[in-house]
Order: structure tokens, then C-alpha cells, then sequence
């Protein structure tokens, strides 16, 4: 199953306006999305950067990877 990994700006931003420690991490797949402060990819994986075709959530630089996630 292909798991999609990318950094929220939005949140980024908006605990650092309001001080909060909200998680910025996204975890997709396509049957949930988790959120977390920090994720373990146990095998490989791949950094995508493409601002000219970004992903639905408007994000242009992403991790893939078929192997098993953890979301802390």
C-alpha cells in the first residue's frame, strides 16, 4: 500500500502564531490520514519534489513509500 508522508505548512504556521505543539506530520494512505510529531519508515522510500503537479493538499515536495510506517 503506497503511503504518502508530507509536512503541513498550515499547521507549521499556525503553531507558531499560537504556540501550540498541534502534529504537522500527515501520514496518507488511501484509507486514512494520521497525523504525528514524528514517523518511522522501516524500508525504503522516495523524496518527491514537484511544485509544477502538487498533490491535492497543495503540497510540492512529499515522501513515498510501499514499506510499513510508524506514526508517533
Amino acid at each position: 500500500m503506497k503511503t504518502v508522508i508530507h509536512v503541513n505548512q498550515h499547521i507549521v504556521k499556525r503553531n507558531k502564531k499560537t504556540g501550540s505543539r498541534d502534529p504537522v506530520l500527515t501520514v496518507k494512505t488511501y484509507k486514512s490520514n494520521d497525523y504525528g510529531h514524528r514517523v518511522t519508515i522501516n524500508g525504503p522510500s522516495r523524496i518527491i519534489y514537484r511544485p509544477d503537479k502538487p498533490l491535492s493538499c497543495g503540497a510540492a515536495c512529499w515522501v513515498e513509500t510501499e514499506s510499513e510506517v510508524e506514526v508517533m
